[in-house]
């Protein structure tokens, strides 16, 4: 069974770093396919904010430029989001999955972000 479990959120404050990971399991969807990174903040829509295809080319949303990087270990099907420079607003509940998303794949839980002083 296809299986995303993400980790590495955390309470941090403006200005601080975090990394975050995520295991894809029980599919070859996630080893074929680009992969990406979402998150959901509290009253929003999910929304994509990197995503990095199996050859490691990269995109990011604008207002995470500079600051994500997003990478990815095809032998290991695990994709990484390293977070500089965190913002207020980036806190969200952070997602994978591949892009753009198959219906017969559930969602991970996620992993929390909140950024806070």
């Amino acid at each position: 069974q296809a299986q995303l479990v993400e980790s590495g959120g955390d309470l941090v404050q403006p200005g601080g770093s975090l990394r975050l990971s995520c295991v894809a399991s029980g599919s070859s969807i996630f080893s074929i396919n680009p992969m990406a990174w979402y998150r959901q903040a509290p009253g929003k829509e999910r929304e994509l904010v990197a995503r990095i295809t199996r050859g490691g080319s990269t995109n990011y949303a604008d207002s995470v430029k500079g600051r994500f990087t997003i990478s990815r270990d095809n032998a290991k099907n695990t994709v990484s989001l390293q977070m500089i420079s965190l913002k207020p607003e980036d806190t969200a509940v952070y997602y994978c999955n591949t892009d753009p998303p198959y219906r017969t794949i559930q969602w991970g839980q996620g992993t929390q972000v909140t950024v806070s002083s």
